[in-house]
């Protein structure tokens, strides 16, 4: 299956600017970006921009900034029994049971030893970007962690509650990945009143992460950093804290400087960059905490797309030979890593770096590649630099499903 990308940023941009009554002048006034960085995109000459930018010119024409980097929108259909999709995703987080009535099931509910069990082994495919295998089993975990809900009492229902938060967060997070912020958040809704009524205290506070992520996505970058830094003061650990506590502080300080980032805020992510390494530092280990990773290695990861977002690729690139223990990454996240060094490489014109960088990402998790928007836009532009017909970055973008 192929993805078709009718429009790239630049005809987007183009679309609303004219939508929206501005000249190029008008609209780079109003997102203070460079008017030649608007009309290079226009034009075509440039096929990307930093997220900086493209959060910046969303600001400007009052959308969110999926729209106009575009996302593909389903998942892939591998098989003719298997229909994974988007709509799969919203009936589980919002299904018309919640109008009508739940139907009778004629099976019995699952334990909570099976809930637990499903609801790890869908963390660890999320993990390794098996976007498909989400959309087929994440749905009917979420159906049956209702059901566990309801047919349970007392101390077990709280269990299963608490599994049920978590399905709705992984939801929310895969329905962000596809650039689906709007039913991320309702995802999300439903993660915190299950989490209300469940018996992980900690859940409370990998939703508020999730959120902070969406917002993020959505170019909502002064509430991501102020619900990120806002809990993170209210968890903020003490001598006596257990390094999971620990570990989601970090993981909340490092989204508040995601958003800090991309809102061009470099002060304020080099604090941020500092606490969250004396966290690191004081776990000393990483950490894999509803499924996400934390310690010295994903700290050091972080400060690489930092770099990469403030355009120092030089910088990002010295820092990438740093990192320790990469292996201990989840695949998605050490794939990501790579991506960043492929788009450091990219900015310093080499080619044959962010080549190379990009095809040990696609070695890594080749499926999550043909998902990741950043990875698309950056075959797109580095193909447009190649002028062979065929060469690596080609094949990279046939394999990805890019057309033109």
């Amino acid at each position: 299956m192929q993805f078709h990308e009718e429009y790239g940023i630049g005809d987007r941009i183009a679309r609303l600017r004219l939508r929206r009554k501005l000249t190029q002048e008008g609209l780079a006034e109003r997102a203070g970006v460079s008017v030649d960085v608007v009309r290079k995109l226009e034009q075509g000459v440039r096929s990307t921009a930093r997220l900086t930018t493209l959060n910046a010119l969303a600001r400007a024409l009052d959308v969110e900034t999926s729209v106009l980097v575009g996302q593909p929108t389903t998942f892939e259909v591998r098989t003719e029994q298997d229909q994974p999709s988007v709509l799969a995703l919203r009936q589980a987080v919002s299904p018309v049971a919640d109008l009508l009535g739940e139907e009778p099931d004629p099976e019995d509910p699952p334990t909570l030893a099976q809930l637990r069990a499903a609801l790890r082994s869908t963390e660890r495919i999320r993990r390794e970007g098996r976007i498909s295998d989400i959309g087929a089993l994440l749905p009917q975990l979420i159906k049956d962690a209702r059901a566990a809900v309801r047919a349970h009492s007392g101390a077990d229902a709280a269990s299963a509650q608490s599994v049920l938060a978590e399905s709705y967060q992984v939801a929310a997070t895969t329905l962000t990945a596809l650039g689906k912020e709007d039913a991320a958040f309702t995802a999300l809704e439903r993660a915190a009143e299950a989490a209300r009524k469940g018996d992980d205290p900690h859940l409370e506070t990998v939703g508020i992460s999730s959120l902070a992520w969406v917002f993020t996505r959505q170019g909502r970058l002064a509430d991501a950093e102020r619900i990120a830094t806002a809990t993170a003061e209210r968890i903020e650990p003490t001598f006596r804290s257990h390094p999971v506590e620990l570990s989601l502080w970090g993981i909340l300080l490092l989204r508040a400087a995601t958003a800090a980032v991309r809102a061009g805020r470099h002060d304020t992510v080099r604090d941020l960059l500092t606490l969250t390494s004396a966290a690191a530092a004081r776990i000393g280990t990483d950490r894999l905490d509803y499924a996400t990773p934390f310690g010295p290695t994903n700290v050091g990861v972080a400060k690489v797309n930092f770099l990469v977002e403030m355009e120092d690729g030089a910088e990002a690139l010295r820092t990438a030979r740093t990192v320790p223990d990469l292996r201990s990454l989840p695949p998605t996240w050490l794939a990501r890593f790579h991506v960043d060094r492929a788009l450091a490489y990219a900015e310093l014109n080499k080619e044959d770096g962010a080549v190379h960088a990009l095809l040990t990402a696609e070695g890594i998790a080749p499926e999550w590649m043909r998902y990741h928007s950043t990875s698309r836009r950056l075959v797109v532009e580095l193909r447009g630099r190649e002028r062979r017909r065929t060469s690596a970055v080609t094949e990279l973008a046939d394999r990805l499903g890019l057309d033109g």
